[in-house]
């Protein structure tokens, strides 16, 4: 498996300087809820950096008032009734649903021993709050099979593997990687190593590349050194610190991804969000080690992808 090389970043689209809004991507980000409404706000941070429009809608009502009190400070999104999200993913480039959505409404519901469940089969054991954010997911999904979807958070944990969409953008850590397609990530040797194709070691060992084959689509599988691969090539993105394991860090990756991805190939755009990121994490932490929060994160990607910008 290869590297992900900073010159790849070159291929990705710069809008000119007669450019409109339109021409530069809409986005629709779709998230939130009473206990995670900050998880849709970095996303947008991110995504309101590099798209020409940034939407976003919560079936929580709640983030919807919080979202309306951020405009005073970030005023490039615009909130989207929640009765009206359908007609916005209509005339968007690129959709990200999941962050903040829920599968209990208290965390403290989601037990170790549902986590160690053999099959991880963790999804048909939601309260109400859960079932409705699969509903939303799955409706959505569906409705929308042709938009290019990226899918994060929450809505991994609560769908059906049969349920992704052609070209969508998987953006899992570890666990959520193993409760959506049951069976264990043990480690990243693990996934360069199984070669074989047979089918008990899929049964030890999820083989991204043989994973994104069967759903045709992108999986950008979060760790220490992020796997980002499509059903023709994978690639591995080094670097990261202590800094990303922060609650928060995933969703500014989500944001940057769907950002890209609405005017990039799906692969292009997962593979460059994942690098990205890294990088402003890399700079942050030789300023402040680990000291630096998500909002940080988000504040210090367009210093990155402007500086390859200017050299491609």
């Amino acid at each position: 498996m290869e590297e992900f090389k900073p010159q790849m970043l070159g291929k990705l689209f710069k809008p000119l300087d007669k450019s409109s809004k339109a021409d530069n991507g809409q986005v629709v980000i779709i998230g939130g809820s009473g206990l995670f409404h900050g998880a849709p706000i970095l996303a947008l941070k991110a995504a309101s950096r590099v798209a020409g429009m940034v939407f976003f809608a919560s079936p929580e009502p709640s983030v919807g008032r919080v979202a309306e009190e951020l405009k005073s400070q970030l005023g490039s999104f615009i909130w989207v009734p929640w009765d009206q999200v359908e007609e916005y993913i209509a005339k968007s480039d690129a959709v990200l649903i999941g962050p903040g959505l829920m599968r209990f409404r208290a965390e403290a519901q989601s037990t170790k021993s549902e986590v160690r469940s053999q099959k991880y089969e963790v999804r048909s054991k939601l309260d109400s709050t859960g079932l409705e954010a699969k509903r939303i997911t799955e409706g959505l999904l569906k409705r929308f099979p042709e938009k290019q979807w990226v899918i994060d958070g929450g809505s991994l944990q609560v769908m059906e593997p049969d349920w992704v969409p052609r070209n969508a953008i998987l953006t899992p850590n570890k666990k959520e990687f193993e409760k959506l397609f049951g069976c264990k990530v043990r480690s990243t040797k693990c996934e360069l190593r199984s070669k074989s194709g047979k089918a008990k070691d899929r049964e030890t060992c999820c083989e991204t590349d043989y994973l994104t084959k069967k759903h045709q689509c992108i999986i950008a599988l979060k760790g220490p050194e992020m796997i980002v691969c499509s059903a023709k090539e994978c690639v591995l993105v080094k670097g990261g610190n202590a800094g990303l394991t922060k609650g928060g860090t995933g969703d500014v990756l989500a944001g940057l991804t769907v950002a890209l991805a609405a005017q990039n190939p799906p692969f292009l755009a997962a593979a460059a969000a994942s690098f990205i990121v890294k990088k402003a994490a890399g700079e942050l932490y030789q300023k402040v080690g680990f000291a630096y929060s998500s909002d940080d994160l988000a504040d210090k990607i367009p210093e990155v992808l402007g500086e390859y910008w200017r050299q491609g």
